[in-house]
């Protein structure tokens, strides 16, 4: 192997540990958040409303940062790809009677 393969397989193990360290992440947000969620069900006493928000207050703020932590990792994912978008316009020149009739695409 030479410099650059090596290069990549250092950059591809690095990319494979952050995807894995996030689904991790994603695993005990769910798992947390359930669990707090269940809290909010059950908590009683004087002390409820201040449960409540600090409760939501974590929600809140575990979530954006689950947000940002996915858009980090999943940077140069994209949802629709040009190749994609190519195909179906080829496909919609191609049936111009069923573009005109389908209304629900």
């Amino acid at each position: 192997m030479n410099t650059k393969e090596k290069e990549y397989l250092i950059k591809a193990k690095q990319r494979s540990r952050k995807v894995m360290l996030f689904y991790l992440h994603l695993a005990s947000y769910i798992i947390f958040i359930s669990l707090i969620v269940y809290n909010l069900y059950i908590v009683e006493g004087i002390y409820k409303n201040s449960i409540i928000s600090l409760n939501l207050s974590i929600i809140l703020v575990w979530s954006v940062f689950m947000i940002i932590h996915g858009l980090v990792i999943f940077k140069s994912k994209q949802l629709f790809k040009k190749s994609w978008e190519d195909k179906k316009i080829d496909q919609f020149l191609e049936n111009k009677e069923a573009v005109e009739t389908k209304f629900w695409e």
